[in-house]
């Protein structure tokens, strides 16, 4: 029984498995219609195509459907591979970033497409990464703060996304953690309490107090023992007492 919607291919037509030049595999079980087909719309039954027959990924990089070009990069030599950087889709190009060698993944370091410029982002070694602290995309930076050398991180402290100043907080040297100390996020200023609680006993933000009754030391304790907010007191001192044992 097929799986998934109606067998057609790319273009909304039905399936011929007779007009196929591989139509000789059906016997042998390594395709079928409705379950494994590179001329299939369906992505899960040209995966599994190639999944039963990887030797014929390599001659099938240039199929007319993005779809089949992209499970086919799964597969295929690394050496085929570059010319996909080039390709019309960015699914096509983002397939080749992610299996062929870094040092080529900086060729699309501006790609149009942010799917493709995640494929960079994860594939660039943490010291290349500087050109991209900049994208346009959020999730781009997201994943750059995640992987960039410490040294780079400063120049991220003030980045619109709060979600990246957060990581920015998480991976900083202690040192620059003061930055963040009238950062306008909440979360943000949650995650530097962590690490520096010092800097933040007298945050306006109860969820930024009660990280540094989670993570203080004794000097910080001490001080939120008389917080107007009944948990954070109660977490002080219950981690007072704890530290006196």
């Amino acid at each position: 029984m097929p799986e998934g919607p109606e067998p057609l291919d790319w273009t909304g037509k039905a399936l011929e498995c007779g007009a196929c030049r591989f139509h000789d595999r059906l016997e042998s079980g390594q395709c079928g219609l409705g379950w494994s087909c590179l001329n299939d719309r369906y992505a899960k039954r040209i995966e599994r195509f190639f999944t039963l027959n990887p030797e014929l990924a390599d001659e099938n990089l240039s199929h007319p459907h993005f779809e089949t070009r992209v499970q086919a990069a799964r597969t295929a030599s690394v050496f085929r591979l570059p010319r996909l950087l080039a390709d019309e889709d960015p699914a096509v190009r983002g397939m080749a970033v992610l299996r062929l060698p870094a040092a080529h993944a900086e060729r699309l370091i501006r790609d149009p497409d942010r799917a493709v410029r995640i494929a960079v982002a994860h594939r660039l070694p943490p010291g290349q990464l500087l050109p991209m602290l900049q994208d346009r995309d959020g999730h781009v930076r997201l994943i750059v703060a995640r992987r960039a050398e410490p040294g780079m991180l400063p120049m991220l402290c003030a980045d619109p996304d709060p979600e990246v100043r957060a990581e920015v907080a998480r991976r900083i040297a202690p040192a620059c953690l003061d930055r963040f100390r009238t950062d306008p996020e909440p979360l943000v200023r949650r995650m530097a309490a962590r690490r520096r609680p010092g800097l933040f006993v007298t945050d306006d933000d109860i969820r930024v107090r009660h990280a540094v009754a989670e993570e203080g030391g004794r000097e910080e304790l001490r001080r939120l023992v008389a917080d107007p907010e009944e948990i954070i007191r109660e977490t002080a001192i219950q981690r007072l007492a704890h530290m006196k044992e």
